[in-house]
């Protein structure tokens, strides 16, 4: 050593300041920046020893290695895992590879169907990430795929293909997140997307023709239901109709015999007043009620005309042997 440092550092406080140096710079290796996005997990000859309070970005120290090293996992990263299909090439476009031992699931009503579908995860606590899990994507597929065979054994069919993908979208995620926050896994589900939900290949022309069925089925309910929203109310109105006019008739006939009594009871208050003239006064109003409606010639006695002669039709006949109309006589 003597031979490599300057002259007059070869004594017993050179090597200190060279130790001193040495140990600076070792020290100095103990400060690591945590860049956006991350978090700063620190670990003590491997243990975790922060994890009341994870790193946040920014520059920190810890005791340089080997007593101490840090981990920056990319925390904000969305990354995504397929269930049920494969991406062929780096997820190019047709590029997808079918996996029925993972898409066949059992609906609530007794029928397979064929989900296929993709989550969205980042990592949440970046220390339970690290040291909670061993296989991270592997626990995450696992944990869809049991949460979306939990879901769909809740669900019938019909819904499922149609109505309810929605819903199994959100309780699948819903879910999922409760079995991985058991696992203390440090992940958080941003998204589960439905890629595609049909029935299996080998009955999709029979199930086909099922839906067709059914639409039929609601064609014809549709119409019934139109029929029959036409022709209440067509039937409420006529009986309404019906209804209102008998009250009308009953009212009418009601106040007519009240008109009937009440003018009988006049003339026979006036026949016990004068009986004589209400008789012929009775007398003269039936008979012109009588012969209102009937032919009549009233011919002078002394006219001499012939009495077969037909006077009512020659009558009735105008000056060029046409027939006239025919006018009641008030006679």
């Amino acid at each position: 050593m003597k031979s490599v440092l300057p002259a007059g550092m070869g004594g017993g406080a050179g090597f200190l300041v060279i130790v001193g140096l040495l140990l600076a710079v070792w020290l100095f290796t103990g400060f690591y920046q945590v860049k956006p996005g991350e978090q700063g997990v620190k670990m003590r000859f491997g243990e975790w020893v922060n994890q009341d309070a994870l790193d946040p970005p920014g520059l920190h120290w810890h005791l340089p290695f080997p007593i101490e090293t840090v981990e920056t996992p990319q925390v904000d990263q969305v990354r995504q895992i397929s269930v049920g299909f494969n991406l062929r090439d780096g997820g190019s476009v047709g590029g997808k590879i079918d996996r029925p031992e993972e898409s066949l699931m059992l609906t609530g009503d007794q029928n397979i169907i064929d989900i296929d579908f993709s989550v969205q995860w980042r990592i949440d606590n970046a220390g339970q990430f690290l040291f909670n899990i061993r296989d991270p994507e592997a626990t995450i597929k696992l944990a869809a795929e049991s949460a979306m065979r939990e879901t769909i054994g809740r669900t019938d069919i019909q819904p499922a293909l149609s109505t309810e993908k929605e819903n199994l979208a959100a309780k699948t995620q819903e879910t999922l997140q409760s079995i991985l926050d058991e696992y203390q896994s440090g992940v958080a589900i941003t998204a589960v997307n439905l890629q595609d939900v049909q029935p299996p290949k080998q009955v999709a022309d029979a199930f086909e023709d099922v839906q067709r069925a059914r639409q039929d089925q609601d064609t014809k309910i549709n119409q019934a239901d139109a029929y029959k929203n036409r022709i209440i109310p067509e039937a409420r109105g006529e009986a309404t109709r019906m209804i209102q006019g008998a009250q009308a008739y009953r009212d009418r006939m009601i106040k007519e015999s009240q008109g009937e009594a009440e003018r009988f009871l006049k003339v026979f208050q006036a026949y016990r007043q004068n009986p004589d003239v209400t008789r012929r006064r009775i007398y003269l109003e039936t008979v012109q009620k009588v012969l209102q409606d009937t032919e009549k010639v009233i011919m002078e006695g002394g006219s001499g005309a012939v009495p077969y002669l037909p006077l009512d039709q020659l009558r009735r006949r105008g000056p060029g042997g046409q027939e006239t109309a025919r006018t009641p006589d008030p006679k």
